[in-house]
Order: structure tokens, then sequence, then C-alpha cells
């Protein structure tokens, strides 16, 4: 009660920023608390309001958060991926599915301009992620185990920090892998980019997931990628052509793939890279999926101003 009786002081002051600004629709990200209070600002008698979806939290609570009321009541929502939209139209009336609409997260010029940097000789993994349960570095770790154990050459560099990161130091000292495996901390984009560069392949063994935006970074940068089949994934990675898709929270998939890219011909692993920068400059570029969103926004504007507030607009199917 107490929470919700702060989202409401948060949607009255929100109407009043709004309202001096003169804004006529509000765009929340996170099904979550955000599209709460920019749900309980437009029942106070603020503007129209949208939400993006991004995954996997919305969908580990769905009626907690009351996601289906707020489908209702939103103006449109966005889904990060295909696999996003078809978990939302789990949760709403067939006659809502047409404001559900995808738009992809991307990346900008800062990844999609740089010239292409050859993949390096030596057989560095970087894994870049919050060190927490649903990012699967514990999994990791036991697989690098495996790899050393089969006396292969190679780093893991793990990029990140978070509640995890204590039990991973712990595995590394058990499996005497301080040598092989290095823990970075928190790291800004320009750091990001640069560990990836100096990586042969991104290795990212995700229980729960959207769509990682990291994925699309390396594949930005030419490098391949593993990762597993989930959420969005696959949507992204195809498996042996810009990297590989292994089973979620298998060790033995996980071994193999990393074996395999270590064995991998490094002209192989340039044309794996290559491929993925397609997919990326077609599907994720920030500029074009920012563009999409603008449209809905015009869209909803302009049926909000011709239509009353009890109906919602009909979007095509292409934008």
């Amino acid at each position: 009660m107490l929470k919700h009786l702060a989202y409401l002081a948060e949607a009255c002051v929100l109407l009043n920023w709004l309202a001096e600004a003169e804004v006529t629709h509000v765009h929340a990200h996170f099904g979550t608390n955000p599209a709460t209070v920019a749900m309980l600002c437009q029942m106070l008698g603020g503007p129209p309001f949208s939400f993006t979806v991004h995954g996997p939290e919305e969908f580990d609570k769905v009626e907690a958060i009351a996601l289906p009321q707020k489908i209702e009541q939103a103006a449109f929502v966005v889904a990060i991926s295909s696999f996003g939209r078809s978990q939302l139209y789990r949760w709403t009336r067939p006659e809502q599915w047409s404001k559900i609409r995808v738009v992809h997260c991307g990346v900008d010029t800062h990844f999609l301009a740089i010239a292409p940097t050859p993949i390096p000789a030596q057989p560095r993994f970087v894994c870049v992620g919050r060190l927490s349960e649903q990012k699967g570095q514990l999994l990791l770790i036991e697989a690098a185990k495996r790899l050393a154990d089969e006396k292969l050459s190679f780093e893991l560099v793990l990029v990140g920090d978070g509640e995890m990161r204590s039990p991973i130091e712990a595995l590394i000292n058990q499996y005497q892998l301080q040598d092989q495996i290095k823990i970075t901390g928190w790291a800004r984009t320009h750091e990001v980019r640069q560990h990836l560069l100096n990586a042969k392949v991104m290795v990212l063994p995700s229980f729960a997931e959207g769509l990682p935006v990291v994925l699309m970074e390396a594949l930005a940068l030419r490098r391949p990628v593993i990762s597993t089949s989930i959420a969005g994934i696959p949507e992204l990675v195809e498996h042996n052509t810009c990297g590989w898709l292994i089973t979620p929270g298998s060790i033995e998939a996980l071994v193999m793939a990393m074996r395999s890219a270590l064995l991998t011909a490094q002209d192989k692993l340039e044309q794996m890279g290559q491929a993925g920068f397609q997919r990326v400059a077609l599907n994720h570029n920030i500029e074009l999926e920012a563009g999409k969103l603008a449209t809905l926004f015009r869209m909803s504007a302009e049926h909000h101003s011709s239509q009353s507030p009890s109906t919602h607009p009909t979007f095509p199917e292409k934008l």
C-alpha cells in the first residue's frame, strides 16, 4: 500500500510537470513502476501514455504489476522483439493486438561506424553484463574449468559487477583459474567497446533476457557471439552464421561452443563477424528504430486529437 501511495504521489508531481511543459504524450520504459506512474497520471487527467516492455522482469510478474490493465489503458505498447510481443499477446484481448508494436533496441555510430578491426589471434573470450544469477556467469566458470582441464589455451574477461561477484570470485579461486579469468568491475561505454574489440568472441550464457544490447554491440564490432536460445536472442543471433546458440543451463553445450570458437579458423570468425555486423546494421540501427518510435508518437497524437480518449488507434502492420 505504501508503495502504491508513493506511485500516486509521483503521478501527481508528474501531472504538474507535464501541464507546465504542455506535454501531450508520455512514454515510459519498462512495464513496471514507470508504466504504473504514467498510467496513474493519465487517470488523474494527464496525457495519453505508452510504454516499452523490455523483459524479462515484466514477464516474471505479469499480474503483480497489472500488466494487462496497463496494456488496455495505453495508447500503444512497444516490445523489443517478436518474442516479447508474443508474450504480451498472451495477456491481452485479440482486439488489443494491433497496438502492440515491435521497435528494436539498437546501437549508434560509436559501434556501427567503427572501421573493421581484425579479430585478434589471442584466444580471449569476453562476457559483458551485470554479475547476477540470470546472466549465467557461474556456469561460465564451470565451462572454463573444463576447457582448462583439456589444456586449451584461453583467457576470459568478465566486464561488470554485481551481487554475484563474491561467489564468482570464490569459484575462480577454487578452480585455480586466476591466471585465465579476470573481472574488471564496472566499465564505461568506450571501455566496453575496447574489451569487445580485444576479444575473439563475446559469450553471454544467460538464463533470462529480453534482447541484450551488448550482443548487438559485439556483432556491430564484427565479433561473433555465444549466447543462449532464449527470448529474443535467436532473432538476432543465427547459429553458425554470426555465432553459436546454445541450450540455456547446459554446461556441455557451453563448453562445446567455446571449444568450437577456439578451434575455428580466423577467416571463418571474420566471416561470422561480418554477418553479425550486417544483421545489426539492418535491424538494430538506433536512428532507424528511434524513427519508428517517433512515427508511433505522431500517429497516437493525431488519433488523440480527433477521437475520444476511450478509443485507441489502429496501427498499420508496417511503419
